[in-house]
């Protein structure tokens, strides 16, 4: 209301007797990303806004309105680094960064360490509450189980559902939601509440397969795309512009691979012509924002503009 430097949870009070509320503690974030200027041939084409500039007043603006967002600049002035609750809570500023028509790149998120008082390095840990169904939650304790989870409670209530309690490392809860919804069929509901710092627990299983990517720029074309369809499972389709180093598609193998996918088959005759249109490629998997993300190799960049989403 036209005071700059008043936050949240403050107290407007009477010079003479200041008797201030106690302050509002906000919780710290647990997660980071790398928000920076789009760096890929296709950058300008398709958003309004881009520069470091915008990019760094669109965030440092959203400070006033998001409590627990924290923003840092880096020694290069085409990154900040964005601190939030959650990966859903990064995923929602970039959502709405984009439907504003901002253009940029995000790295994979990370999970913010400290060092605890005896010199020990610490994790967050997330309380995780969970209601399914009886038929889906023992997939769900399984999924959980890999990802270093401890259950603490579980209740079966009359109306048919069951409701599990885990105390889980943010490090096991990034890109489990989608996993999440896929398993209960969308039928599940799942609510998290930071549970404090403690010491790091294990190793948990990251990315297994590596991923297949553009060898040169230009337009994928049915002939391309068929011979990389053997090799793993497709993101885009023919007709769609590509650029060298993009991501097309998923590696059935660990380690990545550079696929040809512009590669236009030579025609020696009518015949071969004909019977390219005989070719039948599987639908290529229609990313979301949050699969992007969840998706993301420690050395990818996503790519976002209102318009498309390209790692």
């Amino acid at each position: 209301a036209g005071l700059e430097i008043i936050q949240i949870g403050e107290t407007l009070a009477d010079p003479e007797n200041p008797a201030a509320l106690p302050v509002i503690r906000v919780e710290e974030p647990t997660v980071r990303m790398a928000f920076g200027v789009n760096t890929s041939p296709f950058a300008g084409k398709e958003g309004r806004w881009g520069t470091s500039r915008r990019i760094r007043e669109r965030l440092f603006d959203e400070l006033k309105r998001n409590v627990a967002l924290r923003v840092k600049e880096t020694a290069s002035a085409d990154t900040f680094i964005v601190s939030g609750r959650g990966e859903l809570h990064l995923a929602i500023l970039i959502e709405t960064m984009r439907r504003e028509g901002y253009e940029f790149q995000v790295s994979r998120p990370e999970v913010i360490m400290r060092t605890g008082p005896d010199g020990v390095e610490e994790e967050p840990f997330e309380e995780v509450f969970i209601e399914t169904s009886p038929e889906s939650v023992g997939a769900v304790i399984d999924m959980l189980g890999k990802r270093r989870a401890e259950m603490t409670n579980m209740v079966e209530s009359s109306a048919n559902s069951v409701h599990v309690t885990f105390v889980v490392p943010t490090r096991g809860m990034l890109g489990f939601r989608y996993q999440f919804l896929t398993a209960t069929r969308g039928l599940g509901v799942m609510n998290t509440l930071f549970h404090g710092y403690a010491p790091m627990s294990g190793e948990i299983a990251a990315r297994s397969r590596g991923s297949l990517i553009a060898w040169e720029p230009g337009q994928a074309t049915t002939f391309g795309l068929k011979n990389a369809e053997e090799r793993g499972r497709l993101f885009i389709g023919p007709g769609t512009e590509v650029y060298a180093g993009m991501v097309v598609g998923e590696h059935q193998r660990p380690g990545d691979l550079e696929v040809n996918i512009c590669k236009a088959k030579h025609l020696t005759n009518m015949r071969n012509s004909i019977r390219d249109i005989e070719v039948r490629l599987t639908p290529p998997v229609q990313m979301s924002l949050d699969e992007c993300i969840e998706y993301l190799g420690d050395d990818e960049l996503l790519e976002v503009t209102p318009e498309s989403l390209r790692i």
